[in-house]
């Protein structure tokens, strides 16, 4: 299913892993619907990036957390391309909050947009692509759906949820429509850390380094083009879970 002219929206494409992905499957023959919310000098840069390289790009403002706004960004996938083939959720927030200090706002912020908008994306993804044939879902998890983030509580909610929701979208669409998550552990050095500190976390990792957003790319098109996959996990965290 890669290439041919085919369609892929990518939430949270402006930057960071969200900005490798979407170079990502352009580089696989896609046409990029980029979809970004406050980093719009970098949502710009990117698109530029991705039109210099041969990419078809469509930039799309939405603040996902607004579901009022997730429509009509469907929408514009529709009537630009017609079609949509692979969606990857992958816009998310994450906010160090002690689970004794969280309040009303920080659980409605991080669960509105980690679990949410991925939710009513996938669910609008889902009627256009059964108009076309079918098509692939991929949710962007984190290494702390499945270990307790005490610093992190919501965000390890949010993601725990994460992986619940692809395994029930997985049921509720299949056969047409695939459904599956990556699980990334250490990709990219969070800003204000410094670079010691994120040489000590790759070196405490099984394979002795952090990973890089090439491997989150190349995990997402192993299940897009795998068809015998749905409702599954693929976690690349360097082997973060086993200690």
């Amino acid at each position: 299913m890669i290439g041919d002219n085919r369609v892929a929206l990518v939430t949270g494409a402006a930057h960071r892993v969200g900005r490798a992905i979407a170079a990502g499957l352009g580089a696989q023959g896609y046409r990029i619907m980029l979809h970004y919310n406050q980093a719009e000098e970098a949502a710009i840069e990117t698109g530029s990036d991705l039109t210099e390289a041969g990419v078809e790009v469509e930039l799309h403002r939405a603040d996902l957390t607004d579901l009022e706004q997730i429509e009509p960004l469907f929408a514009h996938i529709k009537h630009r391309f017609q079609r949509l083939d692979v969606l990857v959720n992958s816009a998310a927030i994450m906010r160090r909050v002690a689970f004794g200090q969280v309040e009303a706002q920080d659980w409605a912020s991080t669960i509105n947009l980690n679990l949410r908008a991925p939710f009513f994306c996938i669910q609008q993804a889902a009627r256009i692509m059964q108009q076309n044939g079918g098509g692939v879902i991929i949710n962007i998890s984190d290494i702390a759906a499945l270990q307790p983030w005490a610093e992190f509580p919501v965000h390890s909610i949010s993601k725990a949820g994460l992986e619940m929701l692809t395994r029930v979208a997985a049921r509720a669409y299949a056969p047409q429509i695939r459904v599956n998550a990556v699980v990334p552990g250490p990709v990219l050095k969070p800003e204000g850390m410094s670079s010691k500190r994120w040489e000590q976390i790759g070196a405490e990792l099984p394979l002795g380094r952090t990973g890089s957003p090439a491997e989150i790319v190349r995990a997402i098109i192993f299940l897009i083009e795998n068809e015998g996959i749905t409702g599954e996990s693929l976690v690349v965290d360097g082997g973060n879970q086993l200690i």
